[in-house]
């Protein structure tokens, strides 16, 4: 850093870090009936699908709201746009535990806390280029993605846990009061900016937001990219989704269902953090992108077709660890293929893709298990052929100029 003449501040890992617990937060409360669906159906006296609704709400809402939301972060800046996203976590997050026994009440909140979504999620490379350098972007979009990962991991262990020992409102009033202690954070403790940029002015120029999303949907490798991230993050949502409907009919428990949809967010907490770090060193996306969707995708057979409980834990993690390893990875590539649109256009961008793919997958997923055992297995045999088709676009993925350039500095 002393060769350069820009700075980098300590202070923005404190920025990250409540970044992170808002993510985390949000997530939780977006994951928290995956692996309790038939015990909240029989809560509520309501169908599965109902169930899966509360989470399926989050997509439907990221829909509308993806775009706007990335408008705000590119306008306003992250004070301003994570506020408002940390502001409807907390609110409705309380709200949704005080309406507890309520289903109808129970969704509305989920939709209030999906509308701010999209203004957290959003902003993870947004948060990644205004405070750190772009040698350290991939671990910082990594850490970022690591949050999402942590708060869907918080979901599917605690939630069994929670309304096993307690019930299903108990644990929402819980859930209510962590998050508006998340925002309450947040809002202490984030800054929009260092008191100087963090990387060299070319690298610092943005582009207007219209003129970003335009150019940013010309660049071939970014729409081969979003095609991945449709794959993928509809394989994730899907998986996640159904996680104790995919594990049932091989009889397994609500609880095994939790610890393994739980260790499958473990084994992508671990590559978050192992493989953005190792894409930063050697300064390379595209391998490590291939790497990870041909893991992942071994990962997804053994989900498929597993009957030992050891091995489905097994094919959890490495599903986890390769699949979500190649999020953080390839939002910073989105990043630097789009340059000079602004991150938080081409981050929602490739979220909107995949929230779009979520809702196919879970709808598809439900519509064709087998209506004699409901078992998810012919499902899951066409998300492992899309995988394969993802793993070939990856193939035909450029380099990252912006990175080369960054490299020869």
């Amino acid at each position: 850093m002393e060769q350069t003449s820009y700075k980098v501040y300590g202070y923005r890992w404190v920025v990250l870090l409540a970044f992170m617990l808002v993510v985390i937060v949000n997530q939780l409360l977006w994951i928290t009936f995956a692996p309790i669906t038939s015990s909240a159906a029989k809560h509520y006296g309501v169908s599965d699908l109902s169930i899966g609704l509360l989470s399926m709400s989050f997509m439907i809402v990221y829909i509308v709201v993806s775009i706007p939301a990335s408008w705000v972060i590119d306008t306003y800046g992250i004070r301003v746009a994570v506020g408002t996203g940390a502001a409807l976590t907390g609110v409705f997050g309380l709200l949704r535990g005080l309406w507890a026994p309520d289903y109808t009440l129970v969704l509305v909140a989920q939709i209030g806390i999906a509308i701010g979504q999209p203004f957290i999620l959003n902003a993870i490379t947004k948060v990644a280029a205004r405070w750190f350098p772009i040698q350290e972007r991939a671990t910082a979009s990594g850490l970022g993605s690591l949050a999402m990962y942590l708060g869907i991991v918080a979901g599917l262990a605690l939630t069994p846990y929670l309304t096993i020992r307690s019930d299903i409102g108990s644990m929402l009033v819980v859930y209510g009061i962590v998050s508006a202690i998340a925002a309450v954070v947040f809002f202490g403790l984030a800054r929009e900016r260092p008191p100087t940029p963090p990387c060299p002015p070319d690298q610092e120029e943005r582009s207007l937001v219209l003129d970003g999303l335009k150019h940013t949907l010309r660049k071939r490798d970014f729409a081969l990219l979003m095609v991945i991230f449709f794959v993928g993050l509809g394989v994730f949502n899907g998986v996640t989704t159904w996680i104790e409907n995919i594990v049932r009919p091989r009889g397994f428990s609500i609880t095994q269902a939790g610890i393994i949809g739980g260790l499958m967010i473990v084994g992508g907490i671990i590559g978050a953090v192992i493989m953005p770090s190792l894409s930063d060193h050697y300064r390379r996306r595209t391998p490590f992108m291939i790497l990870a969707l041909a893991g992942a995708t071994l990962g997804l057979v053994g989900i498929t077709y597993a009957a030992s409980y050891w091995l489905l834990l097994a094919s959890a993690f490495v599903l986890g660890f390769f699949l979500l390893s190649a999020g953080p990875i390839g939002f910073q590539y989105g990043a630097e293929v789009a340059y000079p649109a602004p991150e938080g256009t081409s981050n929602g961008l490739l979220l909107l893709v995949g929230q779009i793919s979520g809702i196919v997958f879970i709808f598809g997923m439900d519509s064709f298990k087998s209506p004699e055992t409901g078992s998810m297995t012919p499902p899951l045999v066409v998300l492992i052929v899309l995988m394969v088709l993802g793993l070939l676009l990856c193939t035909r993925l450029g380099k990252s100029a912006l990175m080369t350039e960054s490299a020869s500095r």
